[in-house]
């Protein structure tokens, strides 16, 4: 599990950072706002499972499905590269911190 603050750390730099280059490039206030609250619950979870604090993987779990939900529906409607993007890495999230959870739970 050494690894899952690393991934999700990453997650969170591209979330927030797609975020806030979607608000660079368009003025959109709700990319900034969702990039920024999604990675921030990534990036809050990647401490939490460096400190071996409580609740880590469960934050990255649910920047997870926040993502998934909000990017699979519009990526299933458009079709466009930029929410196929982010259901790749909200599918990713989900399978890796849905196992680990898994794993913790058992």
């Amino acid at each position: 599990m050494a690894y899952l603050d690393t991934i999700a750390l990453v997650l969170g730099a591209l979330t927030a950072g797609g975020g806030t280059m979607g608000y660079v490039r368009t003025g959109s206030v709700p990319s900034i706002a969702a990039g920024l609250t999604v990675g921030s619950l990534y990036i809050l979870g990647g401490f939490r499972i460096r400190n071996r604090a409580t609740y880590g993987v469960e934050s990255a779990l649910l920047a997870s499905i926040v993502l998934a939900g909000s990017s699979i529906p519009r990526a299933i409607r458009t079709g466009k590269p930029l929410p196929t993007g982010l259901s790749v890495i909200a599918l990713y999230g989900l399978f890796t911190f849905g196992m680990a959870w898994n794993k913790k739970a058992v």
